[in-house]
């Protein structure tokens, strides 16, 4: 016990070492002191009463760096929460977000909106058809899967395989018929990125991340009894597909949502909940609440990182999650191989 709340206590000591580093780095360096200055006197905090802070590093604090690191807290801990949860019902930590369609679907949805101008419209075109679109998708896999008013995860596997494919075919026929701007526009939401976010994404993504997320952290303790199988879970009286259906709903929507705010970031949800199985054991009513803080810090650090390894330039935060989580996923892969051989 003791050492599960140390575990607890690095990781929350970690976050907030993550968050003070992402508002401190970039290209306008803010001194750590200006940082903590700045949230306390814009909280009305009695602390750093003394300090005086830049007019322009605290209007970049506020407006510009504190929206991107808290969509990253809260993306990071969306996917990773998302592919702990989906690894409990699949019973294969090679599964991710993205295996049920919701990448896919959001990347329709994204490339729909810019086809047809809506961009232009509002800052909420993009999000709010990428959100559709992954929703639709994930409910489409469901759909193909459930036989006779169950859901069995080899079927779930396969129908979502199916249908990522054929949303890419519908993606990749879009793409040939836009223009060169709306190509480029397209290509730089799909890489993944926290930059240029705002505090109206923020409030578009709090809400129904929030609910999902919390709802997930509750019921963790089924997820526990649906993780032994469909037989011995319903020895024990438990409505598998219902509660199978309520957790993919929830890890849908918690991605989705992350997904339509920051573009398709990958490696998260799978890297993040396995280290976390790793090191504290198969029980969900610990790796929920775990891989919720890993996935903020892992994504809030590596965003952070790729803003200072070019100096002039950014490192997309898509782009860092790939450079570590494939590597991360070669080794699974690796892993898994020795266990079936």
């Amino acid at each position: 016990m003791l050492r599960r709340s140390g575990i607890f206590a690095v990781l929350c000591l970690l976050l907030a070492l993550a968050a003070v580093l992402s508002l401190a780095w970039g290209q306008m360096d803010i001194p750590f002191r200006h940082v903590l200055a700045s949230l306390a006197q814009g909280m009305d905090l009695p602390f750093f009463e003394g300090v005086a802070v830049p007019a322009d590093e605290d209007a970049v604090l506020w407006q510009i760096r504190l929206p991107r690191t808290i969509i990253g807290l809260m993306v990071g801990a969306g996917l990773a929460i998302s592919g702990a949860v989906l690894q409990g019902i699949f019973a294969n930590p090679l599964a991710d977000p993205g295996i049920i369609g919701v990448s896919s679907g959001a990347s329709v949805g994204a490339i729909l909106a810019i086809a047809a101008g809506l961009t232009g419209v509002s800052l909420y075109a993009l999000p709010a058809c990428a959100l559709v679109g992954a929703l639709l998708a994930v409910g489409l896999t469901v759909s193909l899967a459930m036989r006779h008013g169950r859901v069995p995860v080899l079927t779930l596997l396969l129908s979502g395989v199916v249908v990522g494919m054929f949303l890419s075919a519908v993606t990749a026929a879009v793409l040939t018929a836009l223009n060169e701007s709306k190509m480029q526009a397209y290509l730089f939401w799909t890489i993944g990125g926290l930059d240029y976010r705002r505090w109206d994404h923020v409030f578009l993504a709090i809400g129904p991340m929030g609910v999902s997320t919390v709802i997930m952290l509750l019921l963790a303790r089924h997820l526990d009894v649906l993780a032994l199988g469909d037989e011995e879970a319903r020895a024990v009286g438990m409505p598998v597909t219902r509660y199978r259906m309520m957790f993919l709903a929830l890890a849908a929507l918690t991605t989705a949502t992350g997904v339509c705010v920051s573009g398709n970031i990958g490696f998260v949800g799978l890297v993040v909940p396995h280290m976390m199985r790793m090191i504290l054991g198969p029980g969900h009513r610990l790796l929920l609440p775990a891989s919720l803080l890993a996935g903020a810090c892992f994504l809030v650090l590596c965003d952070a990182a790729g803003r200072i390894l070019m100096p002039g330039a950014e490192i997309r935060v898509g782009i860092m999650t790939a450079f570590i989580g494939t590597p991360y996923f070669l080794y699974l892969l690796r892993r898994e191989t020795r266990k079936v051989d």
